[in-house]
């Protein structure tokens, strides 16, 4: 497993993809639940391939609802979201999403919660077990293929639902606060190796988190959101170039982009 302070081995600079790599569009997005509840209200963006984005906000501010929206779970109420050009309608098989709890089922090994995508969609082949495998050593559970969720830690199970989240093929991914319950030591090394894994799939995603620093160090864009009802404040293009490791963190750039969020926060975070 890469040490924390290791460089994320990738080539990408910042907002690198051109215009007919559009990904996701938005267009006064807004999701209400009733009359008084609107979580999202006016949504406005794009993210292009393999873009890396990060929403912050304060607690119920529709983070969570967008990235729902985008997964197609639940239907807007008004505007335009299109993924790949089509409109969103139902979940699709190139987006997938993690939550904040791994949601693993106790009764079976990591392999076999890793392979449960797979046997839903249809009969489990050996090069289907052999994929499983080889991403739940990706995600550095080499050893731990067999083990119960019962006998792995925190960060142990949060790789095991990665390695189950790339399972699926999913080029979209979607992640709401998933190292958000972990202890700070154990999420540096996870934002390490997602920027690695990212990276090797030139994936395009979309990060919740309340964390401003492991919004900026992990993003292309940080986009900033205002208290319910929703609203896109800011759009923040992050311009440092990858690789990136954890010593970003202590430069006077980083904590001015910091800073910069956390004005438009409202500076109470």
């Amino acid at each position: 497993m890469a040490a924390v302070a290791q460089a994320v081995d990738s080539s990408k600079k910042p907002n690198a993809s051109s215009s007919s790599d559009v990904v996701i569009q938005a267009s006064n997005l807004t999701k209400a639940f009733s009359e008084t509840v609107v979580a999202l209200e006016n949504a406005s963006f794009t993210v292009k391939k393999g873009d890396f984005v990060s929403l912050v906000g304060p607690s119920g501010c529709g983070k969570s609802t967008l990235l729902r929206l985008v997964a197609g779970l639940i239907p807007k109420t008004e505007g335009s979201l299109t993924v790949h050009g089509l409109e969103v309608a139902e979940p699709r098989a190139d987006t997938g999403m993690m939550f904040q709890r791994p949601i693993l089922l106790e009764w079976r090994t990591s392999v076999e919660n890793v392979l449960l995508p797979t046997e839903l969609t249809g009969k489990v082949t050996n090069e289907d077990k052999r994929k499983a495998m080889d991403y739940l050593d990706l995600v550095g559970l080499k050893e731990f293929e067999f083990t119960f969720p019962r006998q792995l830690s925190g960060g142990m199970q949060q790789r095991v639902a990665l390695a189950r989240l790339l399972q699926t093929g999913a080029d979209i991914l979607l992640l709401d606060e998933p190292f958000g319950a972990l202890d700070e030591f154990t999420r540096e090394r996870l934002n390490i190796e997602l920027l690695r894994i990212v990276a090797q799939f030139q994936a395009t995603t979309l990060f919740v988190t309340h964390n401003i620093s492991e919004a900026i160090f992990l993003a292309d864009q940080v986009h900033v959101m205002t208290p319910r009802p929703g609203r896109l404040a800011k759009i923040i293009d992050v311009p440092f170039e990858r690789p990136r490791n954890m010593d970003l963190l202590v430069t006077p750039e980083f904590n001015l982009l910091v800073k910069e969020v956390r004005e438009v926060l409202g500076g109470d975070h």
